[in-house]
């Protein structure tokens, strides 16, 4: 059932947010995977086994899965009524095929499959005793969009016999069972070193291989949509993968090894020792490397998604004001492109430190995801302190040229006020995760390093695309405004959003470090902005920096001492219109073994993006009434200080960040 959450949150997502697109959905009462019961004979023989065939034919474009279905989807559930004394066995599978969408590795089923099922008759049964069988089958059908529960009510009519019945269907059993994995014989080894899984397969040296690829069967053991490696060292044939950073200790790894076209074998290993890697089978993974056009998918992605990101109100103050100080500069072509170029490079640079630093700490097994900095109340802190000081500024409350890390950084000149101006505007815009964001930093996670950390560039470049045309078109820079003392009254009124920001940031610190720490955040920005008044208005004058020292001094003390001050934050309101409860991955599996269909969403405080979604999409009288009705239990997943459950939830489901439906 570890998949179930998945597809219940694709259907409801796709009703509510129209993202199924042109995904033809089923008709009502009308499997698109259609389920029979097909025996091998229809006389059995009392005391003797019966094999029946689980028949599924899925429609055009349709899927269904493995016993274990990969990064998402569920296995078939089978709920038998026999006759007394019949038992059913487990559902055998045949060997599935591999899909991967937007990073995650499914196992499935894309044309007609058949389960086998083997059915114990008792002895002593009198010939002619009918033996009616029922079952319902529940199970899960998807296209590369959308996902549909399937339940189908299956029968079959047998009868007891002195000797078996001629089995009219063998030939086309005969085919089912080739599909079947064959045991393997012998004991296979593992070991996991660090984030690498390793097998040993005793394999005949001059067994043909072809493509082999192994499906792993126990839950945790590797990285499904990593690439996997193969050697012969010998009778040996040695697999390489990724180990999940989240996987425990497991006492036997089982799975089926794929050796070629129509030939499989069911193995179980035990931990031992793995010998090196011998002869490359292959040099690359079966998964193949991202193609040119999937990263310049993303890179597009990321690009327009970091130019969106320049509405934003921490944004867009201190874009237009560093655009404005083009205006005065007059013709200097040189000085704006350098500018220009100043401005691209500390909004690049700050972006590809972030996703550096995402990406390590990741590989370092942390559940981090896009702004993780934003989950620490003392950058929380840090940020409202320096916002304060900007918005400040920017009402003329101060003029200090020489702050080039605040207050009057988005009308500096120059190069290095260009560069940090860049910079900032990168880093106060993190919070943010608008449209074509989502799934291009998702890419990022699954893309190799480089073009992992050229993704995160483009959303720097992206973000100082406006700024870097003005600086490189002068017929743009033409149409702007002419300097006048209108300009003065457009710097106050661009305090006005700043504030703003800062007090969303004060609210954020409140939800994170509770009322202490969010009453020692405003005392901190009180204390620097009366140390900038007063700077301010002895500018020029001897010591008039002085009152500078103690006002940092308190700041970085007020960063320092916030953790350790903090109450408990506040805990999450009810909601008034779309009833929820936290998500927790227990709570989730209760509900789906409950049978209630379940929407889950990510979302956090310092989330600007979520916030709207919610307001906007979420709670609404509309929505609230379709969930009542069909009995749709909602879970949220607050990710304001980080939780690390959640983060390897997402990261499953190929998400880097909030908000995030777990779908891609």
């Amino acid at each position: 059932m570890r998949g179930f959450g998945y597809w219940v949150v694709t259907c409801l997502a796709a009703m509510l947010l129209g993202t199924a697109g042109h995904a033809q959905l089923p008709q009502p009462g009308k499997n698109v995977i259609a389920a029979s019961l097909v025996p091998e004979s229809t006389l059995v023989a009392p005391g003797k086994t019966v094999t029946l065939a689980l028949m599924m034919r899925p429609s055009q474009g349709w899927h269904g899965y493995w016993k274990n279905p990969g990064d998402s989807g569920i296995e078939t559930q089978i709920a038998w009524e026999l006759p007394v004394g019949l038992t059913a066995g487990p559902i055998q599978y045949p060997v599935p095929e591999r899909l991967i969408i937007s990073g995650l590795m499914n196992y499935v089923y894309e044309g007609d499959y058949a389960q086998l099922i083997d059915v114990k008759v008792p002895a002593g049964l009198a010939p002619g005793t009918k033996l009616p069988i029922r079952a319902r089958v529940d199970y899960l059908a998807c296209t590369d969009e959308i996902c549909v529960p399937q339940t189908a009510n299956v029968a079959v009519d047998l009868e007891a016999g002195p000797t078996p019945g001629t089995q009219t269907n063998r030939a086309m059993f005969d085919r089912f069972r080739q599909a079947l994995p064959k045991p393997l014989g012998s004991e296979a080894r593992f070991e996991r070193a660090g984030n690498r899984f390793r097998l040993a397969i005793p394999v005949p040296a001059g067994l043909e291989l072809g493509e082999p690829y192994f499906y792993p069967l126990t839950d945790g053991a590797l990285s499904y949509a990593a690439a996997q490696t193969f050697s012969r060292a010998g009778d040996t044939l040695i697999v390489e993968t990724d180990a999940p950073s989240h996987g425990g200790s497991l006492d036997a790894v089982e799975g089926v090894l794929k050796l070629s076209d129509n030939n499989a074998v069911s193995l179980k290993a035990v931990p031992g020792t793995v010998p090196a890697a011998g002869t490359p089978l292959r040099l690359e993974g079966e998964q193949p490397a991202p193609g040119a056009s999937a990263v310049l998918a993303a890179l597009l992605g990321a690009v327009l998604g970091g130019l969106l990101l320049n509405i934003m109100p921490c944004v867009f103050p201190i874009l237009s004001l560093k655009a404005l100080s083009l205006a005065k500069a007059g013709g200097d072509e040189g000085a704006a492109k350098r500018e220009a170029m100043a401005y691209t490079a500390g909004a690049v640079l700050i972006c590809l430190g972030l996703g550096a630093a995402l990406l390590g700490l990741r590989a370092g097994g942390v559940a981090a995801g896009w702004a993780f900095q934003l989950q620490d109340p003392r950058v929380i802190l840090s940020l409202l302190l320096l916002i304060t000081a900007v918005a400040l500024n920017l009402a003329g409350l101060f003029e200090l040229p020489a702050l080039a890390g605040g207050g009057r950084l988005a009308e500096r000149r120059g190069l290095s006020g260009a560069f940090w101006t860049g910079a900032l505007a990168a880093f106060v815009a993190t919070p943010c995760t608008g449209p074509f964001m989502g799934a291009a930093l998702g890419a990022a996670l699954v893309l190799p390093t480089p073009a992992a950390l050229a993704v995160f560039a483009g959303l720097g470049l992206g973000l100082a695309l406006p700024f870097l045309l003005l600086g490189f078109v002068p017929a743009l820079r033409r149409r702007l405004p002419k300097p006048g003392p209108w300009m003065g009254r457009f710097r106050r009124l661009m305090s006005v959003p700043m504030f703003l920001t800062a007090l969303a940031l004060a609210w954020i610190l409140g939800r994170q470090a509770g009322v202490d720490g969010m009453a020692l955040g405003l005392a901190a920005a009180m204390v620097l902005g009366l140390a900038l008044w007063w700077v301010g208005q002895r500018q020029g004058r001897w010591g008039s920096w002085v009152p500078l020292a103690p006002a940092a001094l308190a700041a970085v003390a007020a960063v320092v001492l916030v953790p350790a001050i903090a109450s408990e934050p506040a805990k999450a309101t009810s909601q008034t219109v779309l009833k929820s409860e936290p998500f927790t991955e227990p709570r989730l599996a209760a509900l789906q073994q409950e049978g209630r269909p379940v929407f889950v969403y990510f979302t956090a405080d310092w989330c600007v993006t979520c916030k709207v979604n919610e307001k906007g999409a979420l709670e609404r009288e509309q929505v609230a009434e379709a969930f009542a009705k069909s009995q749709v239990a909602v879970l949220v997943g607050d990710w304001t200080r980080g939780d690390a459950a959640i983060g390897r939830f997402l990261e499953k489901h190929g998400r880097s960040g909030v908000p995030s439906l777990p779908l891609l």
